[in-house]
């Protein structure tokens, strides 16, 4: 027969152990959860054309808009290198480059408008200018490259980034990023319709669109959205623009479906 003393501190221990287990469960319930795709979307089910488009610019137009400013410190965290945290990947050339080599200077990265900022005319004002779901690091001397042009295939080899290609009118991305540039630029049209002082800003099939609020050409970035689906990098960094910066997302990552639906 056990000494009473034994029996308590058994008695003690299972308590000590049962407050434990319930402080945990107390913690976790607590702790808030990234909100599910379907509740998120919810109000975007069962439609499609126009009406998915309006409804996905009213999901999507919920989010924190950053300063020119903080999107050096957001593109460290959205586009860190996989294999070396201290280090960002590069849009166009694959290419890491450490995180703190950013500014205007030769072989530094800077901050690459998918959608070129003068096709709208938006600069880098806060909402279009600063939104990180289309802002990327690439390498100086490749973004002045690519300048302001649509994309499209076709060109020669670009200094620094001999995957991607370039001509006169358009800029053609590597193969492994091809849907992701597509995704930005879909995006972009449905995020900025024309309210609150925005452009309204469209996807059309053409190229050397110039400062008019349109980017091209659709048709070919419909190709590269089916031949480049969305990889764990690009899902990644969604999530931490959702979770950590914006509170918003890309919807075509998460349902790559829609961009048939609507265009």
């Amino acid at each position: 027969m056990p000494a009473p003393h034994s029996s308590r501190r058994k008695a003690i221990v299972l308590a000590a152990a049962g407050a434990l287990l319930a402080g945990v469960t107390a913690q976790s319930t607590a702790t808030a959860a990234p909100v599910p795709a379907a509740d998120y979307y919810q109000n975007a089910q069962g439609k499609s054309g126009q009406e998915l488009k309006s409804a996905l610019h009213g999901i999507i137009s919920d989010q924190q808009v950053l300063s020119y400013s903080e999107v050096w410190d957001a593109l460290q965290v959205t586009d860190r290198a996989p294999s070396d945290s201290g280090s960002v990947v590069l849009l166009y050339s694959g290419e890491t480059r450490s995180a703190s080599q950013h500014g205007g200077d030769q072989d530094d990265w800077n901050r690459e408008h998918v959608w070129a900022k003068s096709h709208g005319d938006f600069g880098t004002s806060p909402g279009p200018g600063t939104d990180v779901h289309h802002l990327r690091p690439t390498d100086v001397s490749v973004n002045g490259s690519r300048g302001n042009k649509d994309f499209d295939n076709g060109g020669s080899p670009v200094d620094e980034a001999p995957e991607s290609s370039t001509d006169g009118d358009s800029f053609e991305p590597r193969d492994a990023v091809k849907g992701d540039v597509a995704r930005m630029v879909f995006y972009m049209a449905v995020r900025y319709e024309g309210a609150s002082g925005n452009p309204d800003l469209e996807v059309n099939d053409q190229v050397d669109n110039g400062s008019a609020p349109y980017m091209g050409r659709l048709s070919v970035l419909k190709q590269w959205h089916e031949q480049d689906p969305p990889d764990s990098f690009e899902e990644n960094r969604n999530e931490v623009i959702f979770d950590q910066f914006q509170g918003n997302r890309n919807p075509f990552i998460d349902h790559p479906e829609w961009v048939e639906s609507i265009w």
